[in-house]
């Protein structure tokens, strides 16, 4: 297969992945001067007659489904070796797969990418086809000339006619998005089946996890705080083991969402969006509200010392730092709204050698901020931050002394070299209070130095 240079008259550029069945290729069409997706059966199934009917059935019910929501199929041919191929539109925009690779997305653009998605199987189930398969790695996405990108259902391997669904016998479907009756053979499937997996699809844009089982699926807003009760409320109304109590179709299940998703954003910028970047230069979380803060010099009077160590106003945070962070300190507190979590004020403190550079991720700066809060989840809230432009260099459980807990960290941010670190902490002994949210910040260095700062922090009661 690797050795095909040209299928017909497209010519072949790279793979692009393989299923159960097929391979896909990324071609060009040399009559149109267009980039296509070409996906030929697999050699080992060349004579299996009926994956081979099953194969071009997928190609029949994508052509079927005539809509610019679902992969359009342009042509269909057969190999000199009697496989079959056909040829469909190509998704320059990767997948759902690849765009939540980094982690979730912002709530509001999670909704609408389901909402999408649902009014693709809308498309289909108007005409008479269940897919039995959306997942992540089954929705397209294809930029379009505005830059927007289009949502395409694809790969309809295991769709089928919703007459023929009803009296199915065999089960079928992934892991987490299939709901109960498809599990269960000769139970019976109608257009309600995808409907689950689009709410198993927008529970995994949410939160980054895949959900549990039906009736074991945990709750969205345990897995994220800034999750409004309303979206909860929908994406569980979608995952409902009892198909009697889901939305009724995937055009009202969209209509809900993009409902959920208008409400979730503000002047066009999602709120997780807009509270992400306040938490990303805790500018306005060391800056109590209604408080005028000092910037406070610190001097080290040692100059041998390798360590400094900084309090906050209360007494109560402390922490030891490289002694060439400690140019400057701020030690007002924080407000843990910055993050999503009930708004206030707790002890918090920031130190660095140039504190003005903090808020703005492309200068470079040495520090550490430190804040304590006694509500809310500062795990969930700091497993969803995104730091727009930076690399995601990854997440790691961290466990000392006297603080377990998160750690993710990023690099390569826009005019900078150095890393960037983000932890949330419970005490080692199991308590779940207080918490404490770090932010680390430095041009150079390495896990351990963020850990040491981290094994360094105390906080009394």
């Amino acid at each position: 297969m690797d050795s095909l240079e040209r299928i017909g008259r497209y010519r072949l550029e790279r793979r692009l992945g393989a299923g159960g069945f097929g391979v896909v290729w990324l071609a060009h069409d040399d009559v149109l001067d267009a980039s296509v997706a070409v996906k030929v059966l697999s050699e080992n199934w060349i004579d299996r007659l009926d994956i081979r009917e099953r194969f071009l059935s997928e190609a029949r019910l994508l052509r079927k489904a005539d809509s610019n929501r679902v992969a359009q199929v342009y042509d269909i041919g057969e190999l000199p070796d009697g496989r079959p191929y056909f040829v469909m539109e190509y998704a320059d925009g990767g997948t759902l797969a690849d765009r939540i690779e980094a982690g979730p997305l912002p709530v509001a653009e999670a909704l609408r990418l389901t909402a999408r998605a649902a009014r693709g199987a809308a498309a289909l189930h108007e005409a008479g086809i269940v897919h039995r398969d959306i997942k992540p790695s089954n929705v397209l996405l294809r930029t379009s000339p505005g830059g927007a990108d289009r949502v395409l259902l694809a790969d309809l391997g295991l769709a089928k006619s919703l007459a023929q669904a009803s009296g199915l016998t065999m089960a079928a479907g992934s892991a987490g998005y299939t709901p109960p009756e498809q599990a269960r053979p000769g139970s019976g499937i109608d257009a309600r089946a995808d409907v689950y997996s689009l709410g198993a699809l927008g529970h995994h844009l949410v939160t980054g996890s895949v959900p549990g089982p039906p009736g074991k699926v945990e709750r969205a807003d345990r897995l994220r705080a800034d999750v409004g009760p309303d979206v909860r409320r929908a994406l569980l109304r979608a995952m409902e083991p009892d198909r009697e109590r889901r939305w009724p179709t995937a055009a009202a299940f969209a209509a809900e969402l993009d409902r959920l998703a208008e409400e979730a954003s503000d002047g066009g910028v999602p709120r997780s969006r807009r509270r992400r970047r306040t938490a990303l230069s805790v500018l306005a979380g060391v800056v109590v509200a209604c408080a005028v803060v000092a910037t406070t010099l610190l001097v080290t009077r040692d100059p041998a010392a390798r360590t400094l160590r900084v309090e906050d106003g209360t007494g109560r945070v402390t922490v030891e730092v490289p002694a060439s962070w400690g140019g400057q300190l701020r030690d007002s507190g924080w407000n843990p709204g910055t993050l999503g979590l009930e708004d206030g004020t707790e002890p918090g403190l920031a130190v660095a050698d140039h504190l003005a550079r903090w808020q703005d991720l492309g200068s470079g700066v040495d520090g550490a901020f430190v804040g304590l809060s006694e509500h809310g989840d500062v795990t969930g809230a700091v497993r969803v931050i995104a730091h727009a432009g930076c690399h995601y260099a990854g997440s790691r459980g961290y466990s000392g002394a006297r603080w377990r807990g998160l750690i993710r960290a990023w690099d390569g941010c826009p005019g900078r070299t150095g890393s960037l670190t983000e932890a949330a902490l419970t005490p080692a002994g199991g308590a779940g209070q207080p918490q404490v949210y770090v932010q680390i910040r430095q041009e150079s260095g390495d896990d351990d130095t963020a850990d040491g700062v981290i094994g360094s922090l105390r906080v009394k009661a």
